[in-house]
């Protein structure tokens, strides 16, 4: 954990004297190869700062720590599953939290509603439009798990089950969960 606040904070830090060391060394009209070429450690920087971003927004968004929880998003041949765990067995509280939070997302989803991913990765997720769309042909299960819970997604359409795994594909890749993005 200590490690994961020094990078942030070092991302923080050196992120505007990468950005401004780049701007200085390179015109804005040059068209060569290499001006194309971005810095590795500032890709890396902006995306950790990115992470960061989208880790404070979450927690605003979800009402719980996106530190002290951890989020799995499961592919499954009829849809998938959303699921989210206090990393402290005895941590009751984000526990509850989870579990309030899913319910909320489990009622939201139903209604084809998805303000809460939307914002917490501040753009519209794969696969969202087709899930509002089609909202009908998608069955949303809660359920209690000892250290939070998790989100059951089931459907029988064949085009809404692709257009879920978009949607937790991209979760997947922007929470960082190395969960399989791939059916097993």
């Amino acid at each position: 954990m200590k490690l994961r606040l020094f990078s942030i904070a070092l991302a923080s830090a050196l992120l505007p004297a990468i950005a401004a060391a780049q701007q200085s060394t390179r015109p804005t009209d040059d068209k060569s190869p290499s001006s194309a070429m971005v810095c590795p450690l500032h890709d890396a920087l902006t995306k950790m700062d990115d992470h960061a971003r989208m880790n404070e927004r979450g927690a605003q968004g979800m009402g719980f720590s996106q530190i002290t929880t951890t989020h799995h998003f499961l592919l499954r041949p009829d849809g998938g599953v959303i699921q989210v765990e206090a990393n402290d067995p005895k941590d009751t509280a984000s526990r509850d939290e989870i579990r309030m939070h899913l319910m909320h997302i489990a009622h939201a989803f139903a209604a084809g509603e998805f303000d809460i991913p939307m914002f917490v990765h501040d753009t519209v997720p794969p696969g969202v439009p087709t899930m509002k769309r089609l909202a009908a042909k998608i069955t949303y299960t809660l359920e209690q798990t000892p250290n939070g819970g998790r989100v059951l997604i089931h459907t029988t359409d064949p085009h809404v089950v692709t257009a879920i795994h978009e949607f937790l594909r991209f979760q997947i890749d922007e929470h960082q969960t190395k969960d399989p993005t791939t059916l097993e």
